[in-house]
C-alpha cells in the first residue's frame, strides 16, 4: 500500500519579496496624519482612515515587492471594532507573501485634551460630549490593540521633528546592515522620554552647576566636561555602563529590532547628562553603528540644577 504524503505547507516569500504593509492606528489626536506624511516621505503608498472591509481588496492590488503599503485604520471608521481588526490583522499576517507590522500611537490624556482644544476639533467618540470623555472611552476601545502593537510610540513629549524622526527610525525602507541608535540627554524635572528604551541616571556625578563660574557653560563645554569626568566614580560607571551595553546591542539586531532609543538624564539636562550623552554616542559610533545624538533640554530657560 502507497500513501500520498501531506502537501507541504506554503513557504514564507523571501523577505526582499515580501510586500510590507504597516498599519497605524492609536488615539485620536496622537499624530496619526503626521505619521502618514512621514511614511509617504519615506516611500509608502500611504491610506488614511480606511474601513476594515476595504483593508483586503486595498491589499489584493499589490503583488509581492511592490511598493510598501501604511494604512490607517482608526476609531472614525464606521465599521470599527477592535475584534474585526484583530482579526484582519492576524489574517494579513498569517498571508506567507505579506511583511505586516501594527503601530500604535499613544499620548497622554492632558496633552491630547489640550490638542482638541487648540484645534477646536470635536474628539470621533465625544460629538455629543466633553472631549474627556471621548478620550477614555477610545482608551478603552483600543486597548487591545496597544497590547498586540509590534511598536508603540508615545507622543506625549514629542515635536514633530522627533515623531518623523522615530517613524524613519523605525519603518525606513532601505537595508539596514546593523541596529540604529538613538542618544539623547534630558531633565528630570521635564520627564523622562517616554519614546526611550534604555534609561540612565546620571545625577550622582559630581554637579557642575553649584560652581559659579561653570553653571552658565553645559556639557558641550571643556571646562564642564572636565569637571564631570574628574568624578572619582565616574570612569568606573563609563566602563560599566558600556560593558552592559556591549552585549545587549547585537541581542537587539537578532531580535530584528531596527532602533534603540537610550535615554541619559539628570537634574536640569544641561550638564551631566550633555556630557555623558556626548561620550556614550561617540562610544557606540566607535562600534561602527549609526547615531543621532541631541540634547532635548539644553535650551530651556533658566538656571537649573544639571
Amino acid at each position: 500500500m502507497t500513501t500520498t504524503p501531506p502537501p507541504a505547507a506554503q513557504a514564507p516569500a523571501p523577505a526582499q519579496e515580501r510586500r510590507r504593509i504597516l498599519i497605524v492606528t492609536g488615539m485620536s489626536g496622537a499624530g496619526m496624519s503626521i505619521t502618514l506624511k512621514a511614511l509617504e516621505d519615506l516611500g509608502y503608498e500611504s491610506v488614511d482612515n480606511l474601513r476594515l472591509s476595504l483593508v483586503d481588496a486595498l491589499v489584493q492590488q499589490g503583488e509581492p515587492g511592490h511598493r510598501p503599503l501604511a494604512i490607517v485604520i482608526d476609531s472614525r471608521t464606521r465599521d470599527f471594532s477592535a475584534d474585526a481588526f484583530l482579526d484582519h490583522l492576524q489574517a494579513l499576517k498569517a498571508r506567507p507573501d505579506l511583511d505586516v507590522r501594527l503601530l500604535f500611537l499613544d499620548c497622554g490624556d492632558e496633552v491630547l485634551q489640550r490638542r482638541f482644544t487648540e484645534t477646536r476639533r470635536r474628539h470621533p467618540l465625544a460629538t455629543d460630549r466633553p472631549v474627556p470623555d471621548g478620550i477614555q472611552r477610545e482608551r478603552v476601545l483600543l486597548a487591545p490593540l496597544r497590547e498586540r502593537a509590534d511598536v508603540t510610540i508615545d507622543t506625549t513629549q514629542l515635536s514633530i521633528h522627533d515623531l518623523r524622526r522615530l517613524a524613519a527610525g523605525h519603518f525606513a525602507l532601505e537595508a539596514q546592515p546593523a541596529l540604529q541608535v538613538f542618544v539623547t540627554s534630558f531633565s528630570f524635572r521635564a520627564g523622562v522620554p517616554r519614546e526611550a528604551d534604555l534609561v540612565f541616571d546620571v545625577r550622582f556625578l559630581t554637579n557642575p552647576h553649584w560652581d559659579p563660574t561653570l553653571r552658565p557653560l553645559t556639557g558641550l563645554d571643556a571646562p564642564v566636561a572636565e569637571r564631570v569626568a574628574g568624578d572619582p566614580d565616574y570612569e568606573q560607571f563609563f566602563r560599566h555602563l558600556t560593558d552592559l551595553l556591549r552585549p545587549l546591542l547585537p541581542r537587539y539586531n537578532q531580535e530584528g529590532k531596527s532602533y534603540l532609543t537610550i535615554a541619559v538624564g539628570c537634574t536640569g539636562g544641561r550638564h551631566r547628562s550633555v556630557f555623558v550623552a556626548e561620550r556614550l554616542a561617540g562610544w557606540l559610533r566607535g562600534l561602527g553603528l549609526k547615531v543621532g545624538l541631541n540634547h532635548r533640554d539644553l535650551e530651556r530657560q533658566g538656571p537649573r540644577p544639571g
